[in-house]
């Protein structure tokens, strides 16, 4: 009964979500294609074979979800991989991490007949949901169809958690339909059991991210890009990347940048907001302060006279990050909860967030307590860190290799949760 509320309301709705799906396109026309997908009308992929299908909302999710993806390639080569988005970056990002070698299009809404009709054109044998993508309508259909649906690498914030309770019976049913749940941390599962998840379908498995792999190419093609930027600078000069930036933060982040020039005049800000529909904003304003800004997306010179460099392209962040001395993790200094913190640690940067964290309160546990983190509550301690990071090169270092050894002891949520899959599929 109140799934049928909920899908009355959803249509009540649509045209809302139109309105805003138009009104994405005008600041990224790539949300104006493929609107048929949207509604599960697409042509079958073919030829006709089983299918595991895996859904990503968008660009952080793909990237975690990329080492279980080839792992389930790889064992189950007569079954198609379908992987479905929500967003053109996410879409992007799976042609460039996969190309041909999956099938994919965009989620459909989570109406009954969209996704019946996305449903019949792919068949899958099972479903693997990224995270907290939590579809009523979605899930029902999986469950009468007897497929096994998997929520992996699943968080749930404290925040998330008191929403999807005011749902109340909604959300248990919902969440007792699903076969299981591979949570990324023991206060992630203990609140999706508190909201109606049975105990005996529920594992913590820890989360893909510390899986990641880092393409033996990276450090080659950093060192060339890190070569052209410091072509006219001193060879001490070091580069700060803050990435997925928020509204709000960038300002924060150019106020710091500005006091640690006083002290440091050669180093370089690497500026990647979260958001492609964002890079023009940033830009304009990088530009009303009177600083002299690159951007990547043109390859525009990195001169004596260049203030930073804005990190306008997606799918390179890790590039990005390779070619960096120092990182600061947005979604951090506003209410947002926080972005990956274990790409920059992976490759040994050290690591600056802002407090904001609920997203990844227990990533940033570990890397606190490993001191492999700092945390900075505004833009004076942020630039205070910084200049602390540049004054003093065993520390720099010393971040930079706990925060590698964090990511190194934490691996294996990829095989339990490649186990989980198999037990699901068999």
């Amino acid at each position: 009964m109140l799934r049928l509320l909920y899908t009355f309301i959803y249509y009540l709705l649509l045209p809302l979500i139109l309105l805003r799906l138009l009104y994405r396109a005008w600041k990224t026309p790539a949300y104006a294609k493929r609107w048929n997908e949207r509604f599960g009308y697409f042509s079958a992929p073919t030829p006709a074979m089983k299918s595991i299908w895996v859904h990503s909302v968008s660009v952080g999710e793909t990237i975690a979800a990329a080492p279980l993806v080839n792992a389930l390639k790889a064992r189950y080569p007569d079954h198609r991989m379908v992987i479905t988005t929500m967003t053109p970056t996410g879409s992007d990002r799976v042609k460039a991490i996969h190309g041909d070698s999956v099938f994919h299009v965009y989620a459909p809404y989570d109406l009954p007949a969209a996704v019946n009709r996305f449903l019949n054109r792919i068949t899958p044998k099972l479903v693997i949901i990224m995270e907290t993508e939590l579809w009523p309508c979605t899930i029902a259909a999986c469950h009468q169809r007897q497929i096994p649906l998997l929520l992996t690498n699943a968080r749930l914030s404290e925040r998330s958690a008191r929403g999807y309770a005011r749902l109340g019976p909604l959300t248990r049913g919902m969440l007792q339909q699903i076969s299981f749940i591979a949570a990324q941390s023991e206060a992630d599962a203990e609140r999706f059991i508190q909201l109606g998840q049975p105990k005996c379908q529920t594992m913590v498995t820890g989360t893909l991210k510390y899986d990641l792999t880092i393409d033996p190419s990276l450090a080659e093609q950093a060192e060339q890009l890190r070569a052209i930027w410091l072509k006219e600078h001193p060879a001490s000069t070091q580069i700060i990347a803050a990435a997925s930036t928020h509204k709000g933060e960038e300002e924060q982040i150019l106020s710091a940048f500005q006091t640690v020039r006083e002290q440091h005049k050669e180093t370089l800000l690497l500026l990647i907001p979260r958001h492609a529909e964002r890079f023009d904003d940033v830009h304009n304003l990088i530009t009303a302060q009177g600083l002299s800004v690159a951007r990547r997306s043109s390859n525009d010179p990195v001169t004596t006279h260049t203030d930073l460099i804005l990190g306008d392209t997606m799918g390179e962040v890790m590039l990005l990050f390779s070619a960096s001395d120092i990182s600061f993790i947005g979604g951090s200094l506003v209410p947002v909860g926080g972005h990956n913190l274990l790409e920059p640690a992976a490759l040994g940067l050290p690591v600056i967030s802002g407090p904001h964290l609920f997203n990844f309160t227990d990533v940033a546990a570990t890397l606190k307590s490993a001191n492999a983190l700092f945390i900075v509550n505004n833009q004076k301690e942020l630039a205070t860190i910084i200049i602390q990071l540049l004054n003093d090169e065993t520390l720099k270092t010393r971040t930079g290799r706990a925060g590698q050894s964090v990511v190194e002891q934490n691996r294996g949520a990829l095989k339990k949760q490649l186990t989980l899959s198999k037990s699901l599929m068999d």
